[in-house]
């Protein structure tokens, strides 16, 4: 009888081993479509109509080429990795990489040094993220939300190296930041026209953009994005661009929006240059603790070697506007080659405001900006009001604001922030009040396609959208100018 049983473990275990199985493509040269791997392994991967299930681990060799090129459903079982050492390719119009069960996360993508991968108008959700170990990456238009710490712990896109291509991504609401690489990689990514919000959902010290090291020939681009956080996260940031490690950074962070997080922009360390320009930066003050955030923008080293040349940008309603610490330093305009016209507003807390604060013993240039956007003209008594510097305490270093100025503001400008949408969430009917500026509104999907174009009326005025349940971008636009907004369709 023992004898029996054992055998009919035996039997079993092989039936087991059989309806699930690892498999790597043999390394001779061939492209595998999903087709290709459903008749090569039916025992790791089976497909019904346009679903395709994968149950165990699949490895695409390095010779080997991956790809995707018709509208389909890959469902993914639980813990499950993929693994790419050659070419992956996902060209198809819409594509899905979701969880067989989304409360059993697979453990998501690991892209080898030397692979090459491109991800196209794609959907990556509840799975453990993309670890990017290969410097030639690109994923551009696709949704990549809902995703938990699996084999990428660092973001659920975590490079490692070289120059990837981030554009026209929603990532949205994963439980760990949205792009990040280590404190000893050099990446300097191009990040472009992405919307990122409500990222790092575990809520620890981290930002939803967190990159290290760059470099030195090629600039970290971290460019028109639309960065919000989730107010009931506390510890998450915006941007954070960090040298700790001896490295090199060289940034460009321009046009893009930051509200709702616990800070907007911070860059730490030395033997660093950022150029930070046109930002709209507003709100970040989620914590609201003064000493331990809260900044539009915070620069800290150290040693000497953090230089910013900073213009354009309009930093509202953060715990402080501009934080300079240690022994970095910062250009917000001069008569040579930097026009200013940085915006300042209600940046501050316990009843002050703190448009500038030089918390170094270094002389800052900040001339031709507007200090207070709602009293204007700003005169030099303005502007000495609402800046720390050697005025204040002679050990810090002297700020040079003089001429200050808010003549470049247009009308547009000074409207810019009255545009009210509600309700929101909404069921249909949609409200647009205090529009002064746009003639447009540009509706678009979570994912980033456009659905509709809409002509508004400057005033107030009401509209019916006829949309589905889910959440949607929308757009206005006028003649010089573009707002952004979410809108919750109930």
């Amino acid at each position: 009888m023992k004898q029996k049983l054992l055998n009919l473990l035996f039997v079993i275990g092989n039936v087991v081993g059989l309806t699930a199985q690892a498999y790597i493509t043999p390394n001779t040269g061939l492209t595998y479509t999903l087709d290709d791997l459903v008749a090569a392994s039916p025992s790791t991967i089976s497909v019904s109509g346009t679903t395709y299930t994968l149950t165990d681990n699949l490895t695409i060799s390095a010779s080997d080429i991956f790809s995707i090129d018709t509208e389909a459903t890959l469902e993914i079982g639980a813990d499950v990795r993929i693994t790419i050492f050659g070419n992956m390719t996902v060209n198809a119009s819409n594509f899905t990489f979701t969880a067989i069960d989304s409360n059993a996360p697979y453990e998501g993508f690991r892209f080898e040094e030397f692979s090459v991968i491109d991800i196209q108008n794609s959907t990556i959700e509840y799975g453990g993220g993309l670890r990017v170990l290969t410097e030639t990456f690109t994923i551009n238009n696709c949704l990549v939300s809902n995703n938990v710490s699996g084999i990428s712990t660092g973001a659920v896109i975590s490079l490692s190296r070289g120059m990837a291509q981030i554009t026209n991504n929603t990532i949205s609401f994963n439980d760990t930041p949205a792009i990040s690489s280590g404190a000893t990689n050099m990446v300097s990514a191009y990040i472009f026209n992405n919307y990122i919000e409500g990222n790092n959902q575990e809520n620890s010290n981290r930002p939803q953009i967190n990159i290290g090291t760059t470099l030195a020939s090629e600039p970290l681009q971290i460019v028109q994005n639309t960065i919000i956080g989730d107010r009931s996260l506390d510890m998450v940031g915006g941007i954070a661009v960090s040298n700790f490690v001896g490295g090199t950074i060289n940034a460009i962070v321009d046009n893009n929006i930051i509200r709702d997080n616990r800070y907007g922009l911070t860059i730490l360390g030395n033997n660093a240059f950022a150029f930070i320009r046109n930002n709209v930066i507003e709100d970040n003050d989620t914590q609201g603790i003064p000493l331990q955030g809260g900044s539009g923008i915070s620069l800290n080293t150290s040693s000497v070697g953090l230089e910013v040349v900073a213009s354009g940008n309009e930093i509202r309603r953060n715990l402080w506007g501009i934080t300079v610490i240690g022994e970095a330093t910062i250009n917000l305009g001069d008569d040579v080659d930097n026009v200013g016209q940085n915006v300042f507003d209600d940046n501050g807390n316990g009843g002050i405001t703190y448009a500038l604060y030089n918390n170094t013993s270094n002389a800052l240039t900040a001339m031709h900006n507007c200090w207070d956007e709602t009293n204007t003209p700003n005169t030099l008594a303005d502007a000495e009001a609402v800046i720390v510097h050697a005025n204040d305490d002679n050990s810090l270093g002297l700020v040079t604001f003089d001429p200050v100025d808010c003549a470049f503001l247009s009308v547009e400008d000074l409207v810019f922030n009255n545009l009210k949408i509600y309700p929101n969430p909404n069921n249909g009917k949609l409200n647009v009040e205090n529009n002064s500026t746009y003639k447009q509104m540009h509706i678009y999907g979570i994912a980033g396609k456009l659905i509709t174009t809409e002509s508004i009326q400057f005033g107030t005025s009401e509209m019916h959208i006829n949309l589905k349940t889910g959440i949607y971008i929308l757009e206005f636009e006028g003649d010089n100018t573009k707002e952004i907004k979410k809108l919750v369709v109930e």
